[in-house]
């Protein structure tokens, strides 16, 4: 009586896992089921990272800075590029500050890009051996890279009491702009991690694509005159970094609201989200057998 009661109980636990059809259902809420398995995938990449680094921790420091002293030596001293610096109790925000807070979103987005491009073939042992929602592997790439954006972020509040600068108090909308700069990230990774599943040489566009789309975003400018343009301006707004890095700009140092920026930057980057957790799960079935 015990064995059939046992049997019984058994039958109804039992899960069924099937190959998803065509455009499948996301089925997101399996990520919080796997919650544990994302936060030690995120732990992992974190670890990794530093683990027998000569500069470990540092890195994250020296990135920015080092990027920052190198912009503002070759485009404010010798090329003199004009920048329209915010103003925060008086004071005109230097070049430094203008590019540093550019950079860190910019930093954000583009390490957690590269990252989730290539997460699936980087976990290709993990794939073909166990079942668990796929989409937790680029997901852990892109949150992984908080502690970098973190550390970073500390400099910045470092270098604005060396200037003797107080943060706008517009820094209670920083989480939104993160939030919006790691969507983006995992976003195109979606698409850049599924294909590099079936075309490998993709690893190698996915730098090329980074430094291109850097100079296309106003990291070490302020947005150009045509920004204001209908039809110019909309091309360049589509560039949902730009909307990024223009929020973040108003939420640490001022300036005026990026309103059009951030609301066509957050719709574009929706629908590149949509469009690319959908192709991620019509793939989905196929990585273990590519991989």
């Amino acid at each position: 009586m015990a064995t059939s009661v046992s049997a019984s109980r058994a039958a109804k636990t039992r899960r069924v896992i099937k190959p998803s059809r065509g455009w499948a259902a996301l089925h997101l809420a399996e990520l919080w089921e796997y919650r544990e398995l994302l936060y030690f995938l995120t732990w992992r990449d974190i670890k990794v990272r530093y683990k027998q680094a000569v500069l470990g921790v540092a890195w994250a420091v020296l990135q920015p800075v080092l990027t920052m002293v190198v912009f503002t030596i070759v485009f404010q001293k010798i090329v003199h590029m004009p920048y329209k610096p915010g103003v925060v109790n008086g004071r005109q925000i230097p070049y430094p500050i203008f590019t540093y807070v550019g950079l860190l979103p910019w930093n954000l987005f583009s390490g957690a890009l590269g990252r989730a491009g290539t997460s699936l073939v980087g976990n290709a042992n993990l794939l073909t051996k166990v079942y668990f929602p796929r989409l937790i592997i680029p997901v852990s790439a892109v949150v992984a890279g908080l502690v970098d954006f973190a550390i970073a972020f500390v400099v910045f509040l470092v270098m604005m009491a060396v200037y003797g600068i107080m943060p706008s108090w517009h820094m209670v909308w920083l989480p939104l702009f993160v939030l919006l700069a790691m969507a983006a990230a995992l976003a195109f990774g979606l698409w850049l991690s599924a294909l590099n599943v079936l075309y490998r040489d993709v690893q190698y566009i996915i730098p090329f694509l980074i430094q291109l789309w850097m100079f296309m975003s106003p990291i070490i400018y302020a947005p150009p005159n045509f920004a204001k343009h209908p039809v110019l301006g909309f091309i360049y707004n589509l560039n949902p970094m730009a909307g990024v890095i223009e929020g973040f700009r108003w939420a640490l140092i001022g300036g005026v609201p990026p309103n059009g920026m951030v609301a066509l930057a957050s719709a574009v980057m929706l629908a590149v989200l949509a469009a690319g957790l959908g192709y991620f799960k019509r793939m989905e079935r196929t990585f273990a057998d590519v991989v």
